[in-house]
């Protein structure tokens, strides 16, 4: 038993012994409670910071949060444990880190997901450890490194702006943790939490933050944002499992759930009687949309439907340019409604294992195009189909399969959860009015076929109306380009939104309603309109629905897109060069969102307009008269130096003399308002500036004097470093120095031995001022 009890003992005289064993240098040990006390608040708000930005966007553990109680328990215990070796702690610390890299390795194989939010929670974990060991200040510098990765890792998950307060305090936090570590860096004695309180006042640091925080911002709005992507690792979520025997033709929507109808009685007279109508989103027949989804996301749309949805966020977008989130297109008119022609026209495809790449059959027509990189993350649960820019080349997607039809609509093999990210690059075509305008109107039979269809006695009439809309043109409009723009611009300007549309009856037709009864409609109304009249005089188009570009947010990057945003437009089509949108409704742009030859201060104006969205109309009137007065103001500016250059040499020596003489001005009256310490100091660089030593901006006082005191005689020397090691205690530890030895120093850095006359200074001045 003796020799059992005396083994734990040996071991640990033996671990002692070995260079774990070793408690740290004196001079290396940091004793300052406040200093350790904010680097914890950095790790506790980076901690903090990943599970807020991950809430809704990605899986993260909530017990993450653990850790920072856990790692302020460790701090603690570090702390009063900083003079001594902690071998043993040390032997265990080791051991649970690498207990936390197996779990790490086991959950990347078994329990896919994003790797970044596993390697943040492997850091969180190894920080827990690492806080039972934070003895020395370079220990404490790891957990600061630590706390902004993690917010590193925050800031590229986060998608809303529940994430900047914690920014906020992280730069705060992170401000006074540099002016503390400075000062245990320059060797300045620690006396105390109430003597280091003066170096973090509450004002400067405020306002040093706020400064910092403006910056940023406006660098961030005026950085050219450039059309590449340098980047092709593509976010997706990981790989899910999907049913077997996927084929890519059933759509599920819950916006069509048929309702009962009372027995003996029709569902169109049921919805004359009742306010709410016998059928709630039928696919056919008087009914009442869902209040959550778009009745449009499915291969019949029945517009016999009534009633408005209420406002839920269904997606954010991360996208390089703005447009219609295109999701489903139809091809047949049924009178009330549209119809897919071809439901079994659909095409699946399967990509390889090793990749999330899924390339889509794509048909590119003559004219310019550019590549753009879409990221969708849904909010909300949403229907089987697949959102993009239009003309979708690549796709990545968390199933194996996928299906397309044959009009370029995406499908998946499951439902889009809320969590879910994808990725899509499409090739967006440039619209150009000219080219588009010149377009042949050769249309093959089988295209005639299928997007000149209209209903049996329907085309007479609206064709009757739709060539006396375009001849009220000032110009007579020959190409189906100019004819679209003029007919859908004319139903804007012509008829008029009607929320409180009857329904309509069992063999009304509703193009014919809209134009000759209702004078108007629903918003979908009017993209079914100008499609129709289009085919009435042989123009093939085809109805597209999909989202509007959303609500951008300036500040994250993102497009926030709702349920209310989704609509339908008119997409025409021009041989050689494709399908190409018109939006007829009113209150909207005429052409949707669409690629511009070079947008790269496009983050700058829709700033301004986010910010002129919450401010009255006459305060943005006025700040619009104050920017363009400042312009025109630089712009005189400008053409006055310009004047001045063309009168020669005479004009910029003129301006040499007179710029330098300000400067030299303004540095002599800086110099004399400063204080007295400091304007030692600017004096003595000042000199060696003068001999050929000047200072980097990058280096620091004492590492100017390590650097140039082998350049200078040993007297000089010693007095430069004197004079340097005052200023740091001064600046930084706030200590009372002696002026007139001050002076001397610099008068022996300036001639090469002292001086002997009586100069009187105050002795008990903190501030440094006479």
């Amino acid at each position: 038993m003796a020799r059992l009890r005396a083994r734990p003992q040996n071991f640990c005289r033996w671990l002692a012994t070995t260079p774990l064993g070793r408690p740290p240098e004196v001079t290396e040990v940091e004793h300052s409670s406040l200093l350790r006390g904010l680097v914890q608040g950095l790790v506790s708000v980076g901690i903090l910071a990943v599970v807020v930005a991950a809430a809704g966007v990605t899986e993260a553990s909530i017990f993450n949060l653990l850790a920072i109680p856990l790692s302020g328990a460790g701090a603690f215990y570090s702390w009063r444990q900083r003079r001594r070796s902690n071998a043993l702690v040390k032997g265990l610390i080791a051991g649970a880190m690498v207990l936390a890299l197996g779990v790490f390795f086991f959950r990347l194989l078994h329990q896919p997901g994003d790797t970044r939010i596993l390697l943040a929670e492997l850091l969180i974990q190894l920080q827990v450890c690492h806080s039972f060991d934070l003895p020395r200040r370079k220990d404490l510098g790891y957990s600061m490194v630590i706390g902004l990765i993690l917010m590193g890792v925050g800031a590229t998950i986060s998608q809303t702006l529940s994430f900047a307060p914690l920014l906020g305090v992280f730069l705060l936090l992170a401000l006074a943790v540099l002016m503390l570590d400075y000062r245990s860096r320059l060797g300045l004695q620690v006396r105390g939490w109430r003597s280091e309180q003066w170096a973090i006042k509450p004002g400067p640091l405020v306002g040093w933050a706020g400064l910092t925080l403006s910056l940023g911002l406006v660098i961030f709005l005026c950085l050219p944002r450039l059309p590449g992507y340098q980047i092709q690792n593509f976010p997706v979520s990981f790989t899910l499992q999907t049913p077997a025997g996927f084929t890519g033709r059933q759509i599920i929507n819950p916006a069509y759930r048929q309702g009962r109808a009372r027995s003996g009685e029709s569902p169109f007279n049921q919805a004359l009687s009742s306010p709410r109508g016998p059928a709630e989103g039928g696919l056919a027949g008087p009914g009442w949309v869902d209040s959550t989804a778009y009745y449009g996301f499915n291969q019949q749309m029945n517009q016999n439907l009534r009633g408005v949805m209420q406002p839920k966020v269904v997606m954010r977008i991360r996208s390089q340019a703005p447009g219609f989130w295109r999701v489903l297109a139809f091809d047949r008119y049924t009178g009330q409604g549209w119809t897919q022609g071809q439901p079994d026209r659909v095409q699946t495809l399967t990509r390889s294992e090793l990749t999330y790449q899924t390339l889509l059959p794509l048909e590119m027509g003559l004219g310019r195009w550019q590549e753009v990189v879409q990221t969708y993350t849904l909010v909300s649960n949403f229907p089987n189909l697949i959102p993009t820019l239009h003309q979708a080349r690549e796709l990545y997607f968390p199933t194996q399969e996928v299906a397309i039809d044959d009009q370029g609509g995406l499908r998946s093999p499951i439902g889009l959860e809320a969590g879910m990210t994808y990725t899509v690059v499409s090739k967006v075509a440039f619209r150009d009015r000219s080219q588009l305008g010149q377009a042949p109107r050769n249309y093959s039979r089988s295209l005639q076929r299928q997007y000149l269809q209209l209903p049996a006695g329907v085309g007479d009439r609206v064709r009757q109306q739709t060539q006396s809309l375009l001849a009220l043109s000032p110009k007579p409009l020959r190409d189906p380009y100019e004819q679209a723009l003029y007919l859908a611009q004319a139903l804007k300007q012509r008829y008029s939104l009607q929320p409180d549309l009857p329904f309509l009856a069992p063999q009304e037709d509703l193009v014919e309603s809209f134009l000759f009864k209702t004078k108007g409609g629903y918003p979908d109304h009017f993209s079914t309109v100008l499609t129709v009249m289009l085919r009435s005089i042989g123009i093939p188009a085809r109805l597209v629905v999909g989202f509007g570009e959303g609500q951008f947010n300036p500040l994250t990057g993102f497009y926030v897109v709702r349920n209310t945003d989704a609509y339908a437009l008119t997409e025409v089509y021009f041989p050689q060069y494709g399908w190409f949108a018109f939006d007829p409704i009113p209150g909207h742009e005429l052409l949707p969102p669409e690629l511009r030859e070079s947008d790269y201060f496009s983050i700058l104006r829709r700033f301004w307009h986010w910010v002129a969205g919450w401010l009255p109309s006459p305060l943005v009137g006025g700040i619009n008269q104050l920017v363009n007065y400042l312009g025109q103001l630089l712009n005189h500016g400008l053409a006055g130096v310009m004047a001045m250059v063309r009168w020669g040499w005479v004009a910029l020596v003129l301006l040499g003399l007179g710029g330098g003489t300000l400067a030299v001005g303004w540095r002599c009256w800086r110099l004399a308002h400063l204080p007295p310490t400091e304007r030692i100091y600017q004096q003595m660089l000042t000199w060696f500036k003068q001999q050929g030593l000047p200072k980097q901006s990058s280096e620091t006082p004492l590492e100017y004097g390590r650097r140039i005191e082998a350049k200078i005689p040993v007297k000089q020397a010693e007095a430069m470093k004197s004079l340097v090691t005052a200023y740091v205690s001064w600046r930084y530890g706030g200590e009372t120095q002696n002026l007139p030895d001050l002076t001397q120093k610099l008068y022996i850095i300036r001639h090469g031995s002292t001086w002997q006359l009586p100069i009187y200074w105050p002795r008990n001045d903190r501030s440094g001022r006479p």
